[in-house]
């Protein structure tokens, strides 16, 4: 079974995340003028552009080593069906070589980035459930 660069604690933090941004929705109502209290909060589902999650997200992968950001890239893939575990070495590869300094850019871009990152750990038998809600070291 091949190693991972970077830690299931990690990864689960960022499914968790991903998710969080998966739960929004294109703004409808730009120009609505009523409050929170009246509309049940649903705003926050919208995505307005100014979305501190993608900050977060963003700021998390900008820390990770180029080993890790290139793990996390494979598992995704991995995830996706792009590969097997068997194949763990060429995904790695081609997250290598597709590598350009924009891996948050790249991951926040893909549907269900949450839900493919923990199929991508279910490949490697790592249960990643917990609640996390700071990133793990």
């Amino acid at each position: 079974m091949p190693e991972l660069a970077i830690s299931s604690d990690k990864v689960g933090f960022l499914i968790e995340k991903a998710r969080q941004f998966d739960a929004k929705d294109i703004e409808v109502d730009t120009d609505e003028g009523s409050n929170g209290s009246d509309d049940r909060m649903i705003d926050v589902l919208e995505d307005d552009g100014e979305d501190p999650v993608v900050r977060e997200i963003s700021g998390f992968i900008a820390a990770l080593s180029d080993d890790e950001k290139i793990d996390l890239v494979a598992l995704m893939r991995l995830g996706r069906g792009d590969g097997t575990i068997d194949d763990w070495t060429d995904l790695r590869r081609e997250a290598a070589e597709g590598n350009r300094g924009r891996t948050a850019r790249y991951l926040l871009g893909e549907p269900l980035l949450g839900d493919l990152l923990a199929e991508g750990l279910e490949e490697f038998g790592i249960d990643w459930s917990g609640e996390r809600t700071t990133p793990v070291n």
